[in-house]
């Protein structure tokens, strides 16, 4: 494995108030196989013990959550860490070793959580097949673009897993998913996806009572926002590293963000509806964000999602400083309203059918990680999110190829395409998918011109 920090000379010619809240195929199925469907001392089996955990991807999102894992009341240890680069495990380790956690009511910090000798951090691309041995459990939160394949091998080792939305950037990660959950569910593996709604209780008491409002006849959802942080280009880097450090801005890591972000708020309704979209049409495109560090993402999407009973879910997305900020779901059926951020339900009056009480809010983030693993600690096999996750991170890939193509993307389609957005080599000195021009800019999608089947 190569390392990032090669000089490359023609770098510059290859050129979280709710809100903050929020923010915070059968040759695969046969490999999967070829491992016991309980792997031995590598199964936690509910037995008086520790769990260990190894984190894969120890950015920002992943140093928040094996700090909600080690933040559960269970005999949880982290024993490995797995990035492709260095400076993200120091830092991810000097934040959860030394981190004063007295504002989360817990006394001093998680030393004693933490046993991760030197020789247990594995810098590269292939880190996680390094760290994946030596525990019980993995936490995936690596640039969405990796799930995939570090999903397929912590099925294949038979470990339970928590892994960050979306799980896929393209159709054939997705198909790859879908193949890997099949042997999770027979290996009785839990997962858990971190689309966090579901473990939130206003969401939850919500979907309890979704009856109130009858048959569901339309849907609006909303992520917009000023946007998200830029990795500018060092000296030095490879394309590649470049990429890497600025994974938000290239779809084979990030898949735009109607699928990093958005996906959450397709998700409700897809969750409410108990259904996914079988088509989609919409437009998007770049208005504001435009720069080399820019990356070949679109600015704002909106999409018309339709499904199988012929009702619409309507999905705007925007990263535009300055314009209307709004993350939110609103479903309408036959007899009233529910609206997600008021914790409400309506008539089609305007009479309160149902108001969520704000002080029995929880944070889903940590719930979603205490009832993992209170599960594995008690050996039961209870969370089954794979299906799921995988079908609304398609949802919003289906949303992307409609904005980037101007056509209508038909879901059986779209998903038999298998088309890939990954490097055919994972390596910092190797080519990515998407390369510059002369002068720096990357290739972006044309409505009416770009195909995808």
């Amino acid at each position: 494995m190569s390392t990032p920090n090669k000089p490359n000379t023609n770098a510059e010619s290859q050129s979280q108030s709710r809100r903050d809240f929020v923010k915070q195929s059968s040759l695969l199925a046969g490999g999967l196989m070829a491992a016991p469907l309980f792997g031995g001392a590598n199964f936690f089996s509910g037995s008086a013990g520790t769990i260990r955990v190894a984190l894969i991807g120890c950015g920002g999102r992943g140093t928040g959550a094996i700090m909600q894992a080690l933040l559960t009341k269970y005999d949880v240890k982290l024993v490995a860490m797995a990035d492709a680069f260095r400076d993200r495990i120091d830092s991810c380790y000097k934040t959860i070793t030394s981190k004063d956690l007295s504002d989360a009511g817990v006394s001093g910090n998680l030393l004693s959580k933490i046993d991760v000798p030197e020789e247990n951090k594995f810098i590269g691309f292939d880190g996680y097949q390094k760290a994946i041995p030596l525990a019980d459990v993995v936490i995936l939160t690596t640039p969405p673009g990796f799930r995939p394949m570090h999903f397929e091998e912590a099925v294949r080792q038979g470990k339970h897993v928590f892994m960050e939305k979306p799980v896929a950037t393209d159709p054939a990660g997705i198909q790859k998913v879908l193949a890997a959950a099949t042997i999770a569910r027979q290996k009785k593996l839990n997962v858990v996806v971190g689309l966090q709604r579901h473990y939130q209780n206003s969401y939850r008491e919500l979907f309890k009572r979704k009856d109130l409002i009858g048959d569901i006849v339309s849907s609006q959802v909303w992520w917009n926002s000023d946007g998200v942080w830029v990795n500018k280009r060092k000296y030095g880097q490879t394309e590649m590293e470049y990429q890497m450090r600025n994974w938000y801005y290239f779809n084979w890591l990030c898949g735009d963000h109607i699928t990093e972000q958005h996906i959450h708020n397709i998700d409700v309704v897809n969750w409410f509806k108990g259904a996914y979209p079988v088509k989609a049409q919409g437009m998007g495109g770049r208005e504001v964000r435009k720069g080399k560090d820019h990356g070949e993402i679109f600015d704002h999407h909106y999409v018309e999602f339709t499904y199988a009973d012929g009702t619409v879910m309507n999905s705007q997305c925007r990263h535009i400083p300055g314009t209307m900020s709004r993350v939110d779901e609103m479903l309408v059926g036959t007899k009233g309203v529910i609206r997600c951020d008021a914790g409400s339900i309506t008539d089609h009056k305007g009479k309160s059918l149902y108001q969520f009480d704000r002080k029995t809010e929880n944070n889903p983030y940590q719930t979603e990680h205490d009832e993992l693993f209170e599960a594995i600690s008690k050996g039961k096999y209870v969370f089954d999110d794979t299906e799921n996750g995988a079908k609304s991170t398609m949802t919003s890939i289906l949303g992307r190829m409609a904005t980037y193509s101007g056509q209508v993307i038909e879901w059986d389609k779209a998903l038999a395409s298998n088309f890939s957005l990954m490097p055919e080599k994972l390596d910092f000195n190797a080519l990515p998918p998407v390369l510059p021009n002369d002068d720096g800019y990357y290739p972006v999608a044309i409505p009416g011109k770009t195909k995808f089947y």
